[in-house]
Formats: C-alpha cells, structure tokens, sequence
C-alpha cells in the first residue's frame, strides 16, 4: 500500500472517529506505531489536523491523556477532493464495462425519489418548482428561481453542484437530473447551461403553461 494512500485512511479514520490517539489508529488500521506518528507528522505540518485538546486540559505532565487529533476544515476538504478523485475513476470504469447508464440512472431515480417527496403534485407550477428548489437547496445545490422571459416560464438555478466534479467527466449525469425534474413537474424542461459544462451556474427553463412533459 503506497504511503499516499495509508495517509489518506489515516486522515479518512481522523474526520470519522476523531479525536482519537495515535495508538488507536495503529490498532484500527493494522499498521505500527512509528508508521501512524510518521502520517500524522505529515497531516500535522499540512494543517490537515490539530491537537485535540480537552476543556479543561491545560497542564502537560504526569497523567495527561495521551494527544489525540480531529480533523481541520482543511482536511475534509483535502479527504473529499481525494474520495472524488475515487468517484471519477470508478464512472470511467463503468463506462469502460458498458454499465454507466444503468448506474447513473439509478442515481437520478434516487434523486427524483428525494425531491418527489417534497413536491405537490397538484400545486401551480411556480409553487411546485419553488418546493423543488427547496428541496434541491437542501441537498447542497444552492438552488433558486427566477422569472423566465416572456412570463410563461421560469429558471431554476443551481449555483452550486455537490457532483460538479463527478459530471465533468460524466456529462450523462446532467442529463438524467434533468429528466428526473421533468418527470418529478411533471413537465418537459430544458437545461440551458451547468456548473459542469463551464457556465457559472446550472439553468433549467421550465415552462409554466404546458401541461405535461415529453416522455424520452
């Protein structure tokens, strides 16, 4: 196991299990003391994590616990960039086996299953797709509505996409979210621009008159 990678499950066990001691996480993941000390020096001087220091605990000497560690802001972050790094090699394998349209598929129906929950389906249009993006904000997409042109459809906006990194390479999973909208409204939509394509936002136009969506 390359020493990249043992860090990465130190700093993994960190985020999840901390604060937690050196030795514990010898014991955890099966490698030696001074193996652990040396990662942890390394995630220390990357600012990755810090001392966790008990209320109370101010005197060093005889009897103090044994230092245990948490993670920093700076190190989740680190520890997400390295599982989306995961993410992106595992769709383009599935591609390679010919199964990334059933998996991305699959996703997008757990999604249209999330926001249906959340979504009158006898509302006016404008108020089923402001509880969309409700329910989209929630889920970490930033998401808002404006009026379109004319009056007679609106723009949902998405500023932010959990998955930007993930649908840069798989432009597939843009387009099954914006089937599950269309049939979660009820409505066929049209996605303007994404976050993935290199616009600064996602916009999907949906139309406020037309009664019921084009299957495909």
């Amino acid at each position: 196991m390359s020493a990249d990678t043992t860090r990465d499950r130190v700093l993994s066990l960190i985020a999840t299990a901390g604060p937690i001691t050196a030795a514990a996480l010898a014991r955890e993941l099966g490698v030696t003391p001074a193996g652990v000390r040396r990662h942890l020096g390394s995630l220390l001087d990357a600012g990755h994590i810090v001392d966790h220091e008990p209320a109370g605990s101010h005197v060093r000497g005889r009897g103090r616990p044994a230092r245990s560690y948490v993670a920093t802001s700076e190190g989740q972050r680190a520890l997400t960039s390295a599982y989306r790094d995961v993410a992106v090699d595992a769709l383009a394998s599935l591609r390679d086996a010919g199964a990334l349209e059933a998996f991305v598929e699959g996703k997008a129906k757990e999604l249209e299953t999330a926001l249906a929950r959340a979504v009158d389906p006898a509302a006016p249009m404008e108020r089923k797709v402001a509880s969309l993006a409700a329910a989209l904000g929630e889920k970490g997409y930033a998401a808002s509505v404006r009026p379109g042109p004319g009056g007679i459809t609106v723009q949902l906006c998405q500023g932010h996409c959990p998955v930007q990194s993930i649908a840069e390479k798989t432009p597939e999973w843009c387009e099954a979210e914006a089937r599950a909208f269309s049939r979660v409204l009820d409505v066929h939509v049209q996605r303007l621009s994404t976050l993935a394509g290199g616009a600064h936002v996602c916009t999907t136009t949906i139309p406020l008159t037309t009664p019921t969506r084009k299957e495909g």
